[in-house]
């Protein structure tokens, strides 16, 4: 586990750390080796490697039988940690000019589906292991000992039950795999300080033919409604930061039920957490343009303007929320076999989505704030407050307004005969909804448009 967290943390975190950019150092006279040796010195500063250097010790003092055992022990933490180290180095070094472009920082926006997937990996994982004993993992134990950086440790395993000969090949084994990583990100460094960097200059053909590429705008409604919208789609696509945050709500939205139904835990009513996550996205909808609202600003004269601007946001999020929310629906329904709540499930995840979109609206003209561009904070100094008034308030009064269908559904399901009408909950969820983002719509309009300078000022801060 360690050595596959310093493998792929590097991709996810290229900025967390200088010393993954060697590029930096390309203009001194530094040579390949030395220039590893001072690297992999300064690698070992750092809360990475005193965790690691933790997890190692304490691993080995809980194999270790015997003083020789413990004198094993002592080289193989240091081998290793320095596989581990060595092995995030000559990653980002193999990868440097992918991670270091744009298209490379995208990369990170699957952190938060590998962070959102594992968590739930990781607990259902510690389920099973806690109902059936630590006995599930001996299997792979087997394997995994022989696998560096987990060989060092077996090592010690290997010297406390007398068996040296296979300590003596598993700690060969860990320091055959420290030399190689060593001699890659050599290699690596010296084609970095020796080749010219080509990686982000696309060719001329293919930049012609994505500036060609209009078919996601014949697909849009005509006018300014499909371009807002388009220009919508296009920040989910390009913008890290707005990517990021959907990539995000996408992967948690259908984990969270899908996953709870998979253990037999979980309620079809779950699957409006899926509604609940991407209508997150309608709030601070200025703020995601950042400093280049001035532009959108530009165009606003009216509150017809601002109305027309808002509906074909809500539009662009619609376009992805309504058949996503319908399929983890479906989805959770069927791994729980309770088709006939499926109506009333579809009938409250599209009540909440319409409450989301009218708070939202409402919030984004009254609570505005900035989206820093660099590093991973996702609100400016001095402005967190507006964002949890913006976001946790929103989502407050969201719940409050869905109220009466939420009353409804608890009626209907403790009624004598309420089983007969269930089916109702989906038209009526469907047009309460529509109504409430409609109201919504109609209500932040005249706000956005008295308070464009507010909202301009306000969203360009970071």
């Amino acid at each position: 586990v360690l050595g596959l967290g310093w493998a792929v943390m590097p991709l996810f975190f290229p900025s967390g750390d200088e010393t993954l950019d060697p590029t930096r150092l390309v203009m001194l006279p530094l040579r390949p080796r030395p220039l590893v040796r001072a690297l992999l010195t300064a690698s070992l500063v750092g809360i990475g490697p005193l965790f690691t250097l933790c997890l190692l010790v304490g691993s080995v003092i809980a194999v270790a039988r015997g003083g020789a055992a413990f004198a094993v022990g002592a080289v193989a933490v240091i081998l290793a940690l320095l596989v581990c180290v060595a092995l995030a180095r000559a990653v980002a070094a193999a990868n440097v000019r992918l991670l270091t472009s744009r298209k490379g920082r995208d990369l990170a926006v699957l952190s938060g589906l590998v962070i959102a997937i594992g968590a739930q990996i990781v607990n259902f994982g510690a389920q099973r292991i806690g109902a059936s004993g630590l006995g599930e993992l001996a299997p792979a134990a087997g394997v995994l000992r022989w696998v560096p950086p987990a060989s060092a440790i077996g090592a010690v395993h290997a010297v406390g039950e007398g068996s040296y000969g296979l300590a003596a090949a598993q700690l060969a084994l860990t320091a055959g795999a420290l030399v190689a990583l060593l001699a890659l990100w050599s290699r690596h460094l010296t084609r970095l300080m020796t080749s010219p960097d080509g990686s982000t200059l696309p060719g001329a053909e293919s930049a012609a033919k994505e500036r060609s590429s209009t078919g996601l705008g014949r697909l849009l409604p005509p006018g300014r409604t499909g371009t807002v919208m388009e220009r919508s789609l296009r920040y989910v696509w390009r913008d890290p930061k707005t990517k990021a945050a959907w990539v995000t709500s996408l992967a948690i939205g259908l984990i969270v039920p899908v996953f709870n139904a998979w253990q037999g835990t979980g309620s079809v009513y779950f699957a409006c957490f899926a509604a609940g996550m991407l209508g997150i996205q309608m709030y601070n909808q200025f703020g995601q343009d950042t400093s280049a609202f001035w532009m959108v600003a530009m165009t606003i004269s009216s509150t017809r303007d601002a109305y027309v601007e808002l509906r074909a946001r809500a539009y662009a999020l619609l376009l992805i929320t309504l058949p996503y929310a319908t399929l983890v629906t479906v989805l959770t329904t069927a791994m729980l076999g309770d088709w006939r709540r499926l109506p009333e499930a579809l009938g409250l995840s599209f009540a909440l989505l319409g409450a989301m979109l009218a708070t939202g609206a409402w919030t984004s003209a009254r609570f505005p704030y900035s989206i820093p561009q660099e590093g991973y904070k996702n609100v400016a100094p001095g402005q967190t407050g507006l964002a949890w008034i913006s976001i946790f308030g929103g989502m407050m009064a969201a719940a409050l307004l869905c109220a009466p269908v939420i009353a409804l559904t608890i009626w209907l399901n403790v009624s004598a005969d309420g089983d007969d009408w269930t089916w109702l909950l989906l038209p009526v969820g469907t047009a309460y909804g529509a109504g409430l983002a409609a109201a919504g719509l109609r209500l932040a309009a005249p706000r956005t448009a008295r308070r464009l300078p507010e909202i301009l000022a306000a969203v360009s801060k970071g």
